[in-house]
């Protein structure tokens, strides 16, 4: 019993589930931090999306920033696009798999025995089924080597559109995806024109024609089902290009201009080289490979990055753009901050952020290579001076409003922190949601691939006169039980599909209220979503549901208000409520997790001895970060306690009658009664 006991723990440790976001801590917890044990406290607010305001200019590039970012010169583009497709050239030239060199020595093989066949006169001669021999070599050097021929018809294509600027930018993301798809369609073309060209047109008798025409329509129906494949895949494609740049597009290019802040500011000062003129426009990325260790880097121009815009991105863009968030995690340059990591062959090692607590010693980290310096006489905040030795003025600009206190100036370590935490937070959510979408176009693929099928077995049975009124009939009938038993769940698949990618009220990572109850949606799927309770309880909603249902999303709501209701005594003299107004305006106005816009009301007199107040105000954040919310609502009661302490505002109440019956008083244990 003990060991089945300890088999059973055993089982429930491994099996436990985990959420994507961990433990969500929506509490209030301390804010103050110690900056000596960074590295061991606990950790800061939750796992989960912080808040950007969607409402302030300050968080989206503008354009008119984007032209103060300086652009390599031509000479140096030209140059590194040479290199680029030396390297890749290289790369291909080394993963030359077995099955193409088998390929070519086929190919070589049957053009040997083709060449035979037309230079030697017994050959020319020889027939097999009413065929010369050269026709066989045709027919069959299609069949196994039209793959081959095709491929290299398709590299120069793409070449082609390469060496082009305008079609590169339009076509290329659709001529990789569909590559494949358009190679088959070429080869199964020319399967069927061979065989028509050389087995039509010759008297044969009755059975050996019939065979010929049942392996023609067999062929023309593969044909049709290819076309209809790729039709598929560029549909695909296109859907999932869209909803990228619709859904994504404008937090992916806030995500890689965040992490080019993190690998500025953790490397050295550029700016204060002598002789070193620094073009600010380059972010690399590490994309992990499978099965490998080493890392393939890609260079992201922040240039253009800031340039690009939602309505004239291409496809191709958006696709290096998705890869680099989901591929890569958010890094900074180690070998600046921690001088003992090195790679082996000496050059900076990237340090990638992967947990809370990483991110709170990176934001330690980089705040005192920004701030420790011989010119800075406090090392306890950030100021422009600061920042202006990484970057250039412009930047800065851009840079500076993103932190907690900008407005005063000075940047501390706890707002720095923060905004290091929530960047990480946002970059790993940013991810997820990505790959969920990703995950939902692999089943909606799925989904129409079945469906595909049915469709081109069904023009085969049509082609080849399988498919008589009878069996029609038949197959008529059968698709009325069908549609009679699985409609329900065909209308379900639909409204899921347009839910996920029509409506798309949410995304990985918001935090919403469904049905009154406050939900974080932790993963997507084309059917169902998974959402997290304030407790981490799993909640799964089929999106043919939610469809019918209101949503409210807090990330994507602008600054959010509030409401504290609170009682005040009826004799509260108007002069002590005027100056309760005047504190709680000068509050307001100083400090800067509140708009100055706010509403001090008396809602009613209640039992003629109270006056029931109430405070509306707004936050310069929405709800989705809800434990920051709670804190800062419980920061200003208890600013608005003290308020009430220093003005003397109290609430009394009403004078009670008591009456005292005495009852045995001479008797000891006697009992009084109150009316």
């Amino acid at each position: 019993n003990a060991g089945h006991e300890s088999h059973l723990t055993r089982r429930r440790s491994f099996t436990k589930p985990k959420s994507r976001f961990g433990e969500q801590s929506y509490l209030i917890q301390s804010d103050q931090m110690e900056e000596t044990n960074l590295a061991t406290q606990e950790q800061l607010g939750s796992p989960y999306r912080h808040s950007f305001n969607k409402a302030s200019p300050n968080i989206r590039t503008d354009s008119s920033v984007s032209k103060t970012f300086s652009m390599a010169s031509n000479g140096e583009k030209e140059y590194e696009e040479i290199i680029k497709k030396v390297k890749l050239h290289k790369e291909k030239l080394k993963g030359v798999k077995p099955k193409v060199v088998f390929e070519v020595v086929v190919f070589l093989i049957l053009l040997g025995c083709l060449i035979a066949s037309l230079a030697l006169d017994k050959l020319q001669k020889t027939q097999i089924w009413g065929l010369h021999i050269w026709k066989w070599c045709v027919l069959v050097m299609v069949i196994f080597c039209g793959m081959l021929v095709t491929n290299w018809f398709m590299h120069l294509v793409v070449f082609l559109i390469e060496i082009n600027f305008l079609l590169r930018k339009k076509v290329l993301y659709f001529v990789h995806g569909l590559k494949k798809s358009v190679q088959v369609f070429i080869w199964l073309s020319l399967v069927l024109l061979t065989w028509t060209l050389l087995f039509l047109g010759i008297e044969r008798s009755k059975t050996a024609t019939k065979i010929l025409d049942k392996v023609t329509w067999t062929l023309v129906s593969v044909l049709i089902g290819s076309f209809l494949w790729l039709l598929k895949t560029l549909l695909l494609k296109l859907l999932a290009s869209n909803f990228h740049m619709n859904k994504f597009f404008d937090r992916i290019q806030e995500s890689v201009f965040h992490h080019y802040i993190l690998k500025t500011l953790s490397g050295p000062p550029f700016m204060e080289i002598d002789g070193f003129q620094r073009s600010p426009t380059h972010l690399t990325v590490s994309k992990n490979k499978k099965g490998k260790e080493a890392k393939a880097k890609n260079v992201i121009d922040m240039g253009k990055v800031h340039q690009l815009k939602r309505e004239k991105v291409s496809s191709w863009h958006m696709k290096v753009l998705v890869d680099a968030i989901t591929n890569s995690g958010l890094s900074t340059i180690s070998n600046t901050l921690d001088e003992s990591v090195y790679k082996e062959s000496g050059e900076q090692a990237d340090k990638e952020i992967t947990n809370e607590e990483e991110a709170q010693y990176v934001a330690h980290q980089i705040f005192s290579n920004v701030v420790c310096h011989e010119s800075n006489q406090n090392c306890h905040y950030i100021d422009e001076g600061d920042l202006l030795r990484f970057m250039i003025k412009e930047e800065v600009e851009l840079v500076f409003p993103l932190f907690e206190g900008s407005s005063t100036g000075k940047i501390d370590r706890k707002s720095f922190t923060n905004w290091v935490i929530k960047v990480y937070q946002d970059r790993k959510t940013l991810a997820h949601a990505l790959s969920d979408t990703k995950t939902a176009v692999k089943q909606l693929n799925k989904l129409v691939t079945v469906v595909l099928i049915i469709v081109t077995v069904v023009i085969w049975l049509l082609l080849m006169e399988i498919a008589t009124t009878k069996v029609l009939l038949l197959l008529s009938s059968q698709l009325v039980v069908a549609a009679f038993m699985f409609g329900n769940t065909c209308k379900t698949i639909f409204e899921a599909i347009i839910f996920v990618f029509v409506m798309h009220p949410f995304d990985v990572g918001d935090r919403c209220v469904v049905d009154g109850v406050q939900l974080l949606v932790e993963e997507m799927n084309i059917l169902t979503t998974v959402f997290l309770k304030l407790d981490n309880e799993k909640v799964y909603y089929p999106n043919s549901v939610l469809a019918t249902k209101p949503i409210s999303n807090y990330y994507r709501s602008p600054d959010m208000g509030d409401t504290i209701e609170f009682s005040i005594d009826f004799m509260t003299p108007a002069k002590a409520i005027g100056r309760l107004k005047e504190e709680i305006k000068k509050h307001l106005e100083a400090n800067t997790l509140w708009h100055p816009g706010h509403l001090v009301v008396v809602k009613e007199i209640e039992n003629v001895n109270k006056l029931k107040m109430a405070l509306f105000c707004t936050h310069t954040m929405n709800f989705q970060d809800f434990r920051e919310k709670n804190r800062r609502r419980t920061e200003l009661v208890l600013e608005l306690k003290r308020i009430f302490e220093e003005l003397g505002i109290r609430y009394n109440l009403l004078p009670q009658h008591v009456n005292f019956n005495q009852v045995n008083q001479d008797r000891p244990g006697a009992t009084y009664a109150i009316n």
